[in-house]
């Protein structure tokens, strides 16, 4: 955030919303309705004296009303644009012409009364919309007693009694007492995967997030008992698996069922569960605190925006976009990215929205560049000669890292250090209010070399080195120490010897500062052409985007032709047709003048560095191969997957045993017709969830689901079996999963201690899988197992 606000080709406006988008793509006129904070940013120091003074006491918004706030205030410590702003629902004076003890209070004179909302018209070339989504109202969710009792909290609200910004400043506590619980539920699904409340979706997050809370929880507090009730558990993603182990190693309890009630106990403030585990086992437990992650549901004024901006929601409320063309609305030039097209990850997210920028550049390109701003920076001042004068500025990073390091005492040991002049402790090194502090202090104590103790230089070395130049500083004179990633987090329930660990980072970070000297940055020429690895759809996607934004590039594929595994689906769960998308992409790829592809190639060697890479490719087949050297700027990895070929289920042994995407084959070319009388049985997560390969595939329970449903349309009296661990149909999948069942599929689940035993048979092979619901063998006979 602190990066989009100091950008000069940024321009943020806050308080506001679109009325009207009227215009052609490359030229759109935005119609933008721009309410009154009642305070000029301008002139707004965000000092907060305003605030002191306010008489009027509301309930805290950021801090999911657990705490409380003044009626004149700033959102929150790392808020951008850094003014503060009047609730007019509370306000005195603009309530009853009473009070302005807030004007009187202002030494700049920033508070002004008679702001108007405005309405300001303005031109542009692309639209992308990321409005994001909301919780659903827990309130509505009658059972869970959340209206009831103070201590059933969502997990928004959960997030913020963790935070060391939070109501309880990172203790956890529970609100009705503010003790400490001992024992704590999360109750997974509150408001979603269900028809009651209009939500059949499942919200993608939810889970990720639940486990998330829970670890942290921990790390708080070691000694709490942590519950989960799920379904199933949704951990798809990058790394999310490992996560989901490491939350099951640290002690959490998961357990499967759905709980339909939770009843206060009056005399306690404590909250009663009752549930149904697998074996039909009724259980009652008493928790202090429980906690729901709620769905994620659209906001209403996705329908007003929606109109606005000429562009069509799907059936949920979401923006819609199509399936080949994720990020594009129905409207040319207005994008869509984020939550607000549907619930989805902050990984996703991220993507989505460098795509949907990738997009505008594209639609774009004939005017980049025209309205470029540069930042201009102060002359640097040489110290080479003076007398070193080091800052160490050391970060909390909310409890992240003050939660188990002694930020305290190892700002204190810093000082001693030599050539350390000044030494401070920050709740958060990356706000506004902090970037502001580290310049004005690397001015007025004449600092030579600066020191930042916080999180990862991957992510915020640039924001620092941007504020030292601002204060005059070449931006080499910086050092930033990983005190969050390298301490506080690999050290999280080893609180003294992290400490100890953190003062170890800070003194060496400060004897290499004694060392540093200011380096100039030589500008040399780029390659401004592109080398993509791998013909599929990312890589000729990539491809034709570099190339509608004027680069040149270079599209090599191992095989003979294009097309990777988009090859092997025929068919989608939407009802789309890949084949046709895919034909038109390679027609796109193969006939644009600015993109060269290069098959049967494959990369032997790649040297230089970014903005100047020379890679060297053999290209051809057994002996008749020919090397060639490419010149380029950037490389885009898209080389893809391949399906994994177990060795256990008959696999390589039967011939009825084969993988999804050959079956997928088979009944899209009709070499297998689907009868009354066979039976087909998918296995889920073979190879995958386990030591060799810990991690979720991601798209393997909607691939069966996907051709689970094409076997019952052909023929409904067909027998199909999904076994499986978890069924992982995030998003809008949800609604085919339920679909697959209303239409006679069986889903069976097993674990890991139960996996299911095959042996061959005479036409086919015969499955026995441990159904954990009814506690017994069930043996089927199947034609196709897949």
């Amino acid at each position: 955030m602190v990066e989009a606000g100091r950008s000069p080709n940024i321009k943020i406006i806050t308080n506001a919303e679109i009325k009207d988008v009227s215009g052609i793509a490359g030229n759109f006129v935005v119609k933008i309705m721009r309410y009154p904070r009642y305070v000029d940013e301008a002139k707004c120091t965000g000092c907060g004296v305003c605030a002191q003074y306010c008489p009027v006491t509301i309930p805290d918004p950021h801090n999911q009303n657990l705490s409380l706030r003044k009626a004149i205030d700033i959102q929150y410590t790392q808020a951008v644009p850094s003014s503060y702003s009047v609730n007019p629902d509370y306000c005195l004076f603009l309530n009853r012409k009473e009070c302005k003890q807030c004007t009187r209070a202002c030494q700049t004179g920033a508070i002004n009364f008679d702001q108007k909302a405005e309405i300001s018209d303005f031109n542009v070339g692309a639209v992308i919309m990321a409005t994001g989504f909301k919780e659903c109202d827990a309130a509505n969710i009658e059972s869970y007693s959340y209206k009831d009792s103070p201590n059933v909290v969502t997990g928004l609200e959960f997030e913020r009694i963790s935070s060391a910004s939070g109501p309880y400043m990172g203790k956890i506590f529970r609100p009705s007492d503010l003790k400490k619980p001992k024992k704590i539920a999360f109750i997974q699904c509150a408001g979603s995967r269900t028809q009651i409340s209009g939500k059949s979706y499942c919200s993608s997050v939810c889970c990720k997030y639940a486990v998330k809370d829970a670890i942290v929880a921990l790390e708080h507090e070691p000694d709490l008992d942590i519950t989960i009730f799920f379904i199933d558990m949704r951990l798809h993603g990058k790394g999310f698996e490992t996560f989901y182990n490491r939350a099951m190693d640290s002690g959490i309890t998961f357990i499967r069922s759905r709980i339909s009630e939770v009843k206060p106990d009056t005399n306690t403030d404590d909250l009663v569960v009752e549930y149904v585990t697998e074996d039909g086992a009724l259980h009652k437990d008493i928790f202090n605190l429980i906690v729901l992650p709620m769905a994620l549901e659209p906001h209403k004024e996705n329908y007003s925006l929606a109109k606005a901006a000429g562009i069509e929601l799907n059936t949920h409320g979401f923006f819609q976009t199509g399936l080949f063309n994720p990020l594009t609305s129905k409207r040319e030039g207005i994008y869509v990215a984020g939550g607000c097209k549907g619930p989805m990850p902050l990984p996703d997210s991220v993507m989505q929205a460098s795509g949907a920028a990738v997009s505008a550049a594209e639609l774009l390109k004939q005017s980049r560049g025209t309205l470029i701003s540069e930042k201009t920076f102060p002359e640097e001042k040489s110290f080479k000669q003076e007398e070193l004068r080091i800052g160490v500025f050391v970060c909390n990073c909310g409890k992240n890292i003050g939660g188990v390091v002694d930020v305290i005492d190892v700002k204190k040991y810093a000082e001693t250090l030599p050539g350390v002049v000044v030494s401070t402790d920050n709740v958060y090194s990356c706000s506004e209010d902090t970037q502001v502090l580290i310049k004005e202090t690397v001015i007025n104590e004449k600092l030579n070399r600066v020191v930042v103790a916080s999180c990862s230089p991957r992510t915020h070395e640039p924001l620092f080195q941007t504020t030292i130049r601002e204060a005059g500083l070449n931006k080499c004179l910086f050092e930033m120490v990983n005190i969050r990633d390298q301490c506080s987090w690999v050290h999280a329930y080893e609180k003294e010897e992290a400490t100890k660990k953190a003062k170890d980072l800070i003194r060496m970070a400060v004897a290499k500062a004694r060392l540093i000297q200011p380096l100039a940055e030589p500008v040399i020429d780029i390659i401004p052409k592109g080398l993509i690895i791998g013909g599929g759809l990312a890589g000729m996607t990539a491809a034709l985007s570099l190339a509608k934004q004027g680069f040149e590039c270079f599209l090599i594929e191992k095989s003979s032709k294009l097309g990777g595994n988009l090859r092997n689906i025929h068919y989608t769960l939407e009802g789309e047709d890949p084949k046709l998308y895919l034909n038109e992409l390679i027609d796109k790829v193969n006939n644009h003048n600015l993109i060269n592809v290069i098959t049967e190639a494959e990369v032997e060697s790649v040297n230089g560095f970014v903005g100047n890479f020379s890679t060297l490719i053999s290209t051809g087949v057994n002996n008749d191969t020919n090397s060639k050297n490419l010149e380029h700027g950037i490389i885009i990895l898209a080389n893809g997957a391949i399906a994994y070929e177990p060795d256990e289920y008959m696999y390589g042994r039967s011939d009825h045993v084969i993988l999804q995407h050959v079956l997928e084959e088979r009944i899209a070319s009709g070499q297998y017709i689907p009868n009354k009388e066979d039976s087909v049985v998918m296995i889920q997560c073979v190879g995958s969830r386990d030591d060799k390969h810990p991690y979720c595939s991601s798209i393997c329970c909607s691939m069966a689901i996907k051709n689970a449903l094409k076997i019952k349309e052909i023929n409904p009296l067909t027998a199909v079996f999904i076994l499986y661990r978890d069924i992982r149909t995030y998003g809008f999948h949800e609604d085919y999963y339920k679909e697959a069942r209303d239409r006679g599929v069986v889903f069976i689940r097993y674990d890991l201690k139960h996996k299911p035993e095959v042996t061959e048979i005479d036409g086919g092979v015969r499955v026995t899988v441990k159904d954990l619901l009814i506690n017994s063998d069930i043996v089927i006979d199947a034609k196709i197992l897949s």
